[in-house]
């Protein structure tokens, strides 16, 4: 790739930035759309590099304190191992969601084994992040759903400027998860919000 095209990928990708009047948008939708709950399951789905981690934790750290206490979930900690995309979804819609004993194994990427169990409180809201965690199960377990849309040569470039070698050997296979995640559960179509990421 031809270095002023690079240095052009990256400048986009510094210039995505999730705004303040969409994380008060989101916000008020997820307040207006607690029926009969006091608890907000927020799910952010999307692909690599479209800025799900970086839109959930503005989010979390903008939380309103009428909205009760948030905890924060990142499917990073999750997925077991670079082919569990499906894998963690599965966890999302049996696990993490449960009504009565939430929570998740974590994955130990440096021992590329299962790690400690956590928990979540079930009347306390969450915002889970990651690819793959809107699927049409979780879906009808959440407050509010948002799809992250990019470029993909853009969120290539966020993804291995974030991740650098640890992740490059591994982008086709991750995509090619993602691409069936995208063709099985259709997360855009089922997302309340889809931001297109500019």
């Amino acid at each position: 790739m031809p270095d002023d095209l690079v240095a052009d990928l990256l400048t986009r990708a510094r210039e995505a930035r999730v705004g303040d009047d969409l994380v008060a948008d989101l916000l008020t939708r997820a307040r207006e759309a607690r029926v009969g709950s006091d608890r907000v399951v927020l799910l952010v789905d999307g692909r690599s590099g479209s800025g799900k981690t970086t839109l959930a934790g503005r989010l979390v750290a903008a939380w309103p304190r009428d909205l009760g206490p948030v905890q924060l979930v990142h499917l990073d900690d999750v997925y077991p191992g670079w082919h569990g995309l499906a894998a963690a979804s599965r966890v999302v819609e049996s696990s993490l969601l449960s009504a009565t004993d939430p929570g998740w194994t974590t994955w130990d990427w440096d021992r590329g084994a299962p790690g400690e169990r956590r928990r979540l409180d079930p009347a306390v809201s969450v915002v889970v992040e990651g690819a793959g965690s809107l699927t049409r199960a979780s879906s009808c377990l959440a407050t509010l759903t948002v799809w992250l849309e990019l470029d993909a040569q853009v969120r290539r470039a966020r993804a291995l400027g974030r991740d650098g070698a640890s992740y490059e050997p591994w982008w086709d296979v991750w995509a090619e998860q993602e691409a069936r995640h995208l063709a099985v559960e259709r997360p855009r179509e089922l997302a309340d919000v889809v931001v297109e990421v500019a």
